[in-house]
């Protein structure tokens, strides 16, 4: 039986095709009558189910081009962002950011709108300056932010609906080294006079909270090396940590103020380290960064019913982009994730209590996690939604990509 990582989705399909050229994946994408791929796992939904053609791209050729010149990597699908990083690095350029867990593949984080942290940094999507994807009759097509405007920022956040992507080119930056610091017992009612200070402290900030108190047990500071954070609202921890209670810190990225280069300290997990079984499910929702403290002393008021199915709950920042379905369309975005235990029957309840008290907030939910929100809802958080549906029906007239998580969604219901 075919599951996603966190073994809380058992897929339709009963094969999973795995072509090793290009060219065996046009035919499949040809011969196939419903298809979708399967990334690295990581989503906890529907979204990559199908009961047609299961692919993944991991198998293709795994081109890793940097051009040092252009400052761009040419990055096949399915390779992940921890291999993607080394060679990067190796190269003497960096990516802007990067998301806490660097086993996911940068095709399905992209596709979904996966994001790290930092006022200033974009989601994983906004470095995509061109894409490679196989449409519905097998062709291949290159989409480019320069040549191709509104296609492109249509089908760069595009949930697997319009193809299968085989490559990508990313924007690149000189390479960086970070530091990292770990703070703790950090009072809700701090973020009342503070919450822009706090939220912007450093280059990427991450506040953990379980929900048991109104206050963060955990704020994260990720800087530039040799620039330290002013940070005046709570003491720095005594020795690493884990974002979870409890957990051995040793699968975590170095902290304590010892610098090192960009890849080792922008992740939360070292790359070397394997996640485990999946003892856990994901859901997060993301607002303009305008609400973000009403929004946290909206979820405040119900942690009672939060705190007994959740691990942490991480608050991040995003820059807003102009990708029409990504997240942090079009306004600065505030993040709220949720790891909570693993089981779907005690947090199902939760998260419709969750998202009624986040409606005000028009909260976007991650495309790739739990949600309750329904389709017909989403138009009014997504403007270009329209324009996404007509260029489906453009480049899959027959709905090849389309499944059951995706159906609602592009017809609006």
């Amino acid at each position: 039986m075919l599951t996603n990582w966190a073994g809380n989705i058992a897929f339709t399909a009963q094969h999973l095709d795995r072509p090793a050229t290009v060219e065996e994946l046009q035919r499949l994408v040809r011969a196939g009558s419903r298809v979708r791929v399967l990334g690295s796992g990581h989503s906890f939904n529907r979204i990559a189910d199908t009961d047609g053609t299961l692919v993944s791209v991991a198998s293709l050729p795994s081109e890793i081009d940097v051009d040092r010149a252009a400052s761009t990597v040419r990055v096949a699908a399915g390779v992940r962002y921890a291999e993607l990083a080394r060679q990067v690095h190796a190269q003497g350029l960096a990516l802007r950011n990067m998301a806490s867990l660097p086993h996911i593949s940068v095709a399905g984080s992209v596709a979904t709108g996966t994001h790290g942290s930092g006022v200033a940094n974009g989601s994983l999507a906004t470095a995509v300056r061109e894409l490679d994807l196989i449409t519905a009759d097998g062709e291949l097509l290159t989409l480019s932010r320069e040549l191709d405007g509104d296609r492109f920022a249509g089908a760069v956040v595009s949930l697997g609906a319009l193809g299968v992507v085989t490559s990508l080119t990313l924007d690149l930056v000189p390479g960086f080294e970070l530091a990292q610091r770990a703070y703790t017992g950090l009072p809700l009612s701090v973020l009342d006079e503070h919450v822009e200070a706090v939220t912007s402290a450093a280059y990427s900030v991450s506040l953990f909270t379980d929900w048991r108190g109104p206050r963060f047990g955990q704020v994260w500071l990720k800087y530039a090396a040799g620039q330290e954070p002013d940070f005046p609202w709570a003491p720095e921890a005594a020795g690493p940590l884990h974002p979870v209670p409890g957990m051995s810190p040793v699968h975590c990225t170095q902290q304590q103020g010892v610098p090192g280069p960009w890849h080792e300290r922008l992740p939360h997990f070292r790359a070397e380290f394997t996640p485990s079984a999946g003892e856990e499910l994901q859901s997060e929702y993301l607002m303009d960064r305008r609400h973000t403290l009403a929004a946290l002393h909206a979820v405040d008021a119900i942690r009672d019913a939060v705190a007994p199915v959740l691990q942490i709950c991480e608050v991040r920042t995003v820059a807003g982009d102009d990708l029409w379905l990504s997240p942090a369309y079009g306004h600065d975005t505030v993040a709220f994730h949720f790891t909570w235990l693993k089981d779907t029957g005690a947090v199902l309840p939760v998260l419709g209590l969750l998202e009624e008290r986040l409606a005000p907030f028009a909260a976007r939910p991650h495309w790739g996690k739990l949600f309750t929100v329904p389709a017909g809802v989403l138009p009014g958080r997504y403007p270009k939604l329209a324009d996404f549906r007509e260029l489906a029906r453009e480049l899959d007239p027959t709905g090849k990509f389309t499944n059951a998580f995706l159906a609602p969604v592009l017809r609006g219901v």
